[in-house]
This record gives C-alpha cells, structure tokens and sequence, in this order.
C-alpha cells in the first residue's frame, strides 16, 4: 500500500507541475533508493505527458522506477564483481571524449571550407573513370502503364495512346487517366526495378531479356482489370548503370573524398605549423 500511495502522489505531484523538476519546499524529492543512489522526483521528468489518465501516470511512473532500481542492482553487482582494473574506464572514457572533440572541430571544419559545389562535367568523369563500380543489380525498365476497369468507356482511347511509340502521346495519357483510370503511372524518363512493376501489373515474365526484347506495349486482362504496359527501355541486371541513377550516388563518393582530402591538409599543416613552433618534442 505504501508503495502504491508514494507513486500515486508522485505522479500526481509529476502531473500538476507540468511534468517539469519538482522541488518541495523541503528539498528534492527522494522516489527510491537503492545501494545508496536515489531516485528524485525531478528525474522522472518527461515520463508522464500531458493529457494522460492517473491510471496510466501510476503505470509509467512505477515502470520508470522499477527500471531504475534493476539498473541500480546490476551496476552495484558489476561493481561489487569486478576487479579495479576491470571497473577503471578512465582511458576508454578519455579516449571517447577525445574522438568527440575531434569528430566536433572537424565538422565545424568542414562546414567552413569544404566546397559543396560539384559540377556535371566532375560527375561524368567520374562515371567514366568508374563504370565498372556501377553495375546493376536488378533488371531496370523505363515503363507507362494504366489500369483500367473493363467497363471503361475510353478504352480504345486508351490503347490507341498506350500502343503508341510516340512518348508526347503520354501527356494526353496523363489527363485521361486522372478521371478514368484504377492506377497508372507515366513517368517514362525514371527507371524502375522490373521485380517492383511485377508486384503491382502482374505480367507473366518468365525470360526478362527475351520477354522486353519482343514486347514493346502489352494489353491483358484479369479480374475485370485491363492492364496497358508499355516498355520505354529496359537494362539487364549487371549492365552497367545508367548516369541518371548513379548522379547523386557519385556527388556524395566526391564530397567525401573532398571530406578526406580536405581534413588531411589541414592536419599536415597544424602538424608543420606546430612543429616549427616547437609546440612538441620527439625524444
């Protein structure tokens, strides 16, 4: 019982200071304590949220406390199981604290002088230099399709569209479409994964290379749905990837090799500058 009251009045205490420190007039409140540690009400801020019922506060706060105290037993365990040597973490500490400084001085670094700008002919020649890194791993299509109910009234309209090679032709598709169609999608000049059109236009593809080799538009029905699919390009899995996929892919690989570039000069020259300063001395 006591247990129960003494969470109750701490959530309530939580729930009327807007979940913010709560310090009495005596001091901080002491929640638990275990091993010597306590548990003040002021760190259980956060826990209860605004507009949450007493019932559910008493839950979380007796959730959060109980937590608490297993971590509490655990580290006293650890603590009480281990050697000096075993619970000293001053070098592994340290040496964290130094690689977030450094991690720190280095970004504020590079937001001051790295050059962010890549240009197009730098992607190119990149893609040139790399083709052989850039290779597919699925079977990619540039593809226009639309999914009709079989009732649809423009559907002659719709094939004589579809079934022609002309791609401004997709424009008259598009406003037919938003009125009449189930789906479509038009966008001739993106690639997609040929196993991601399967799952929505369930085509029978059995030979990828050979199946978009010899078909250009195709027209079937199922379940009182008309599919039109009409294939732009196709490229077979480990071909080399088109540039238009790679672009952004190839802009990050520079401005990281800029990164790299950039911090390895300026640590040679804090190393040079120091080392004429005598700032430091190899015995």
């Amino acid at each position: 019982m006591r247990r129960a009251a003494v969470l109750l009045v701490v959530a309530l205490m939580l729930i009327a200071s807007g979940c913010h420190n709560y310090v009495s007039k005596s001091g901080p409140v002491v929640v638990a304590e275990c091993h010597g540690k306590r548990l003040y009400a002021d760190d259980l801020a956060g826990v209860v949220p605004e507009g949450v019922s007493r019932m559910d506060s008493l839950s979380r706060v007796s959730a959060f406390i109980d937590t608490w105290i297993r971590r509490q037993l655990l580290i006293y365990q650890a603590e009480k199981n281990l050697t000096p040597e075993q619970r000293d973490f001053s070098k592994q500490l340290e040496d964290y604290r130094n690689s977030l400084i450094i991690y720190a001085y280095e970004t504020q670094l590079i937001e001051q002088y790295l050059d962010t700008v890549v240009s197009e002919e730098e992607i190119m020649s990149y893609y040139e230099q790399n083709k052989q890194n850039f290779q597919l791993k699925a079977t990619m299509v540039k593809v226009a399709y639309v999914i009709l109910k079989s009732d649809c009234k423009q559907m002659k309209e719709f094939q004589q569209l579809m079934s022609n090679p002309d791609t401004l032709m997709l424009s008259k598709v598009d406003a037919l479409a938003n009125t009449n169609s189930v789906s479509n999608f038009l966008d001739v000049d993106s690639w997609v994964r040929l196993d991601d059109l399967l799952s929505i236009v369930p085509l029978k593809v059995y030979d990828a290379e050979s199946f978009l080799k010899k078909n250009r538009f195709v027209k079937f029905e199922i379940d009182n749905l008309v599919y039109m699919v009409r294939f732009e390009d196709y490229l077979m899995e480990e071909s080399d990837s088109p540039i238009e996929m790679e672009r952004e892919n190839i802009k990050n690989i520079i401005l990281l090799k800029r990164e790299k570039s950039l911090l390895s000069q300026l640590n040679n020259d804090l190393y040079e500058k120091a080392g004429k300063e005598n700032v430091f001395e190899i015995y």
